[in-house]
């Protein structure tokens, strides 16, 4: 990990506790940028990177709870929340709504790096995910309109016969599309291709039949 791979946001009311915080996460080769409001917070620009919220409860304009409801449906960094007045329905509800961590002050600098690193790592997988559908999207706009036919037959498990009857083709002519479906989509299995359906939520409205080959 370096530090321009990444950023660490911390939202917290006592300049003490920003620095303090700043300062631990600088000393082991993470980047970070302090707010003393959620507003401030919400309204900075955002570098498009894995990234950490560091956000405390209390804060002056809105209750870190509260903000995590708001930002709840919009792509947002893992919340590490720190407290000094913790409660377990403060803990139970931020855990619920996602958070990685719920730490009370005052916590031990491990507590909080451990928990940081497991944002951080959370959000490279949630990015990584992101970025594999966004391929997988372009990958399927390049299908032509017969082949966007065939690849729920396919991947429902007919058989080459059953999936040219269904489209009213021949089998040789199924093969190719097929066989472009595959190319294009990168599969290098049917298991493959069935994953990449999955994940594209392809619907699969048949089931393979008994007879033919």
């Amino acid at each position: 990990m370096t530090a321009d791979d990444h950023i660490v946001f911390i939202v917290d009311d006592d300049e003490r506790i920003r620095e303090a915080l700043g300062e631990l996460l600088d000393s082991h080769g993470m980047r970070a940028v302090a707010f003393e409001s959620a507003g401030d917070y919400v309204r900075a620009d955002k570098p498009d990177m894995p990234a950490c919220l560091i956000l405390d409860i209390e804060l002056p304009d809105i209750n870190g709870l509260d903000l995590q409801r708001q930002i709840a449906d919009r792509d947002h960094p893992p919340i590490v929340f720190i407290t000094g007045h913790g409660d377990i329905p403060s803990s139970v509800r931020a855990i619920k709504h996602g958070a990685v961590d719920f730490l009370t002050k005052p916590f031990s600098d491990a507590d909080l790096l451990k928990a940081t690193h497991a944002a951080l790592a959370e959000d490279r997988e949630k990015r990584s995910g992101r970025a594999e559908l966004d391929m997988l999207k372009r990958h399927y706009l390049d299908l032509t309109p017969r082949e966007r036919e065939v690849l729920p037959l396919v991947v429902s498990g007919l058989l080459n016969k059953q999936a040219a009857a269904e489209l009213g083709i021949s089998e040789v002519t199924l093969q190719i599309h097929r066989r472009n479906v595959m190319q294009k989509m990168a599969a290098a299995s049917l298991a493959d291709l069935v994953r990449i359906a999955e994940k594209l939520e392809i619907p699969i409205t048949h089931s393979r039949r008994v007879g033919g080959n």
